[in-house]
């Protein structure tokens, strides 16, 4: 756990509070975390449940690997010590969405458990919803789909560091969704994660 480096500093209540953001926007806050190998599919399912998060009204934003590297993370590499910072920062950034009342879906490789239950602790103690989602197939599917030609440039030694490759993936033990992509279409997976939201109460659909 990072270190509390400025003093003298406290965290300040607004009069608003997040029950009145909440009721608001007529749903209840939640971190999404997909969790998966480079191709996985782990965008492709944030993209197409954001879209129908909106299609009923449902207020959501999704944080993206490449794009969060390209801003508030654009220092950080791919080492081990990097990795971590980074999924660090991002569940403080997911927290802060989740207190505002929206449905965030954070798509990251997240190859380390403990840097992904750390997030879920970080939830945990603000009484915050946290849902993992796996997004889980073999490596060779991922390999195979290899969307950004990552696996065949890791393969070729030309990216270091690669999960999957040379840098290992631990997988969830006890997820709250697991979603076998190479089994599933792109709808029923985005139907698991819909009801799951609606069982437990996130958002209402009709």
């Amino acid at each position: 756990m990072t270190k509390q480096k400025a003093t003298n500093v406290h965290w300040h209540e607004g009069d608003i509070t997040r029950a009145d953001r909440n009721r608001f926007l007529g749903q209840k806050g939640a971190t999404l975390w997909f969790t998966g190998l480079s191709g996985s599919g782990k965008s492709t399912i944030a993209v197409a449940l954001e879209a129908v998060l909106y299609e009923h009204g449902k207020l959501s934003y999704r944080l993206d690997g490449d794009n969060i590297r390209m801003g508030i993370n654009r220092n950080l590499g791919f080492s081990a010590e990097d990795r971590t910072e980074n999924i660090r920062r991002i569940g403080e950034i997911s927290k802060l969405f989740v207190d505002a009342g929206l449905l965030v879906l954070s798509a990251f490789i997240s190859p380390y458990r403990a840097d992904r239950d750390r997030v879920r602790e970080l939830h945990r103690d603000a009484g915050f919803e946290f849902i993992e989602i796996h997004v889980d197939c073999s490596l060779e599917t991922a390999e195979q789909r290899d969307p950004k030609g990552l696996y065949k440039k890791a393969r070729a030694g030309e990216i270091r560091n690669f999960t999957g490759i040379d840098d290992p993936y631990e997988e969830p033990e006890s997820p709250e969704i697991h979603l076998r992509t190479d089994r599933m279409t792109i709808e029923e997976e985005v139907g698991i994660i819909i009801d799951y939201m609606k069982n437990e109460g996130i958002i209402l659909i009709d």
